[in-house]
């Protein structure tokens, strides 16, 4: 079967994610390139993942014709210009979350994609790639727990990297605490419940490192959402959780619930001794996803060779971003906000 050419910009700590995926365990692709401003970017690039060519022009990246598909892991400011940029030099294109931070550059985007209908655009919502979500989304779809009318979803990142992304945020937009983590659980509520966001309302703090204010970030956020026929969503995101990092996501409906990760375990072992009883939990997204990031590269790949479009599109990250917006924009006014 044919062979996949990919090139990465962004070696991240995502983009390291996608490139080892890349480069031995997604079927029928290989990594071929990366392109990154970062002098010691390109040389892990070359040492660590062999790749044949390297680059500190994206668009120098995406004239080679050795390449058919490109990975965008770069920061979440770049995504619009440099997918327009791949399907214009005719790649097949898989992004990162989120689309974009504007709405008019995401439209304007979405119009570029739409040109080219015969190349693949695919958007890296990868828990829909995870097989415990995948199961819950069966259980849904086939009425166990009657109509859904509650969802509450935790998205909190380890204590441990919060202190890093303090010097982030004062030199990068990461366009905010809802579009940089809620967005993956404004995606599930979509996708759960098929319906669209109508109303948020959302507030925050900051407590440990204040001067997050100064710089417009949010250390822990929550939000409120009402969906186009009432359903109700609730939306926790921080980033400073002590214990690892705790992603859970609760479905409310009429007939049952259900909890996807209500304690975010590493493994099947309990730990009995003078501290307790203890269950080991997941440090990091890259250990807690990691089977879905290879998941939705391989589908990604598999769209390529079976000429269809991915499940995951631009619109799901058009309104996944208009949420996203909407709750920065509440909790920045103290309001509700209709989208």
């Amino acid at each position: 079967m044919e062979t996949i050419k990919v090139g990465i910009v962004g070696l991240g700590r995502l983009g390291k994610v996608h490139a080892h995926n890349l480069k031995g365990k997604v079927a029928n692709a290989t990594l071929y390139a990366a392109c990154s401003p970062v002098s010691e970017e390109l040389e892990y690039a070359k040492n660590n993942l062999g790749v044949q060519v390297t680059y500190t022009d994206y668009e120098e990246m995406v004239k080679d014709e050795q390449l058919d598909a490109i990975f965008i892991v770069s920061p979440s400011g770049l995504h619009c210009s440099q997918i327009q940029l791949g399907l214009k030099y005719g790649k097949h294109v898989f992004s990162e979350k989120p689309i974009g931070l504007n709405i008019e550059e995401i439209n304007e985007t979405i119009q570029v994609i739409n040109q080219y209908p015969n190349q693949k655009f695919m958007l890296g919502f990868m828990r829909r790639f995870d097989t415990d979500y995948m199961y819950a989304k069966e259980l849904v779809d086939n009425g166990e727990l009657g109509d859904v009318t509650l969802i509450r979803c935790y998205g909190i990142d380890p204590s441990e990297g919060l202190e890093s992304f303090v010097k982030f945020a004062g030199a990068s937009n990461s366009g905010g605490l809802f579009a940089d983590m809620s967005i993956h659980d404004i995606d599930l509520v979509r996708w759960f419940t098929g319906q669209e966001v109508s109303k948020v309302w959302a507030i925050g703090k900051n407590t440990t490192y204040k001067e997050l204010d100064e710089v417009g970030e949010l250390e822990t956020g929550a939000a409120m959402l009402q969906l186009a026929d009432n359903t109700m969503g609730i939306l926790v995101a921080g980033r400073n959780c002590h214990h690892g990092y705790h992603v859970e996501t609760e479905l409310i409906g009429t007939k049952g619930m259900l909890r996807i990760a209500q304690v975010p375990e590493k493994n099947l072992v309990t730990i009995m001794n003078e501290h307790g009883v203890v269950r080991p939990t997941s440090q990091n997204f890259p250990e807690r996803f990691s089977q879905a990031f290879i998941n939705e590269a391989n589908e990604f790949i598999e769209c390529i060779l079976t000429d269809r479009q991915p499940s995951i599109n631009a619109i799901d990250g058009l309104e996944s971003t208009k949420v996203a917006l909407a709750c920065k924009e509440s909790y920045e006014k103290n309001q509700l906000v209709t989208i």
